[in-house]
């Protein structure tokens, strides 16, 4: 069957270089972007509550865009000024420079990692002094507790922000001849939506291998 039409469970992108675009054109398809989930913030009391003191790190570990702004919404909400001798590892080039949003680049001691985030321990180990938080979602990895246990170094996690499934109830009577997701979250948005969802001859694609186990595991076919 001759594929007309695709929903990608992400944001629209906001540079009209993406290549989605350049496959809509090529292929004469319909590209539609809607995320299946979003991310809100967890209030400072939930956070007060995990006894989570900020005056007790020397250094912060930024996996993603939305660590960074939690970090910083929670420490202004606590009246916590974040002292200039604060040290940041981020897992990317695209943390650390989404950082700036927040701190002077140049004033401050920031180690950026290589993408992943064994990568960014080998940074995190030269430094095994400091006293490191863990900004992070309800849904973390196990990879980065493992990692971060592994090297013995003094850290705390804190849960700024969570994962929810968003309202997808305009859809129900939408079809698409593509469903493209990116994490198991979204699959869980899909039967969280629509609980009688049957595949048909819909094709899904999926990234990543957690992905497509949860694709699977949902009984679905990639």
């Amino acid at each position: 069957m001759k594929v007309k039409t695709i929903l990608v469970s992400q944001p629209a992108p906001k540079t009209e270089t993406s290549p989605y675009f350049d496959l809509s054109e090529k292929q004469k398809v319909k590209i539609d972007f809607r995320s299946f989930i979003h991310v809100e913030g967890v209030p400072v009391k939930e956070v007060r509550a995990q006894k989570v003191d900020l005056n007790q790190h020397t250094a912060i570990i930024l996996t993603s865009r939305n660590a960074v702004d939690n970090f910083f919404r929670v420490a202004e909400e606590m009246r916590f000024k974040v002292p200039d001798s604060m040290k940041y590892f981020c897992q990317s080039e695209a943390v650390a420079y989404y950082l700036q949003k927040y701190v002077v680049y140049r004033k401050r001691k920031i180690y950026v990692g290589n993408r992943t985030f064994p990568e960014l321990c080998k940074l995190i180990k030269k430094h095994k002094d400091e006293k490191f938080l863990l900004p992070a979602s309800d849904k973390l990895k196990d990879l980065i507790p493992e990692e971060l246990n592994a090297l013995g170094v003094d850290w705390k996690q804190a849960v700024l922000y969570k994962t929810v499934v968003s309202d997808l109830s305009d859809l129900e009577d939408v079809f698409y001849d593509i469903l493209v997701f990116f994490s198991p979250s979204g699959i869980d948005s899909l039967f969280e939506n629509f609980p009688e969802f049957k595949q048909n001859n819909t094709r899904i694609a999926a990234f990543g291998n957690t992905t497509i186990k949860a694709v699977t595991d949902a009984g679905l076919t990639v």
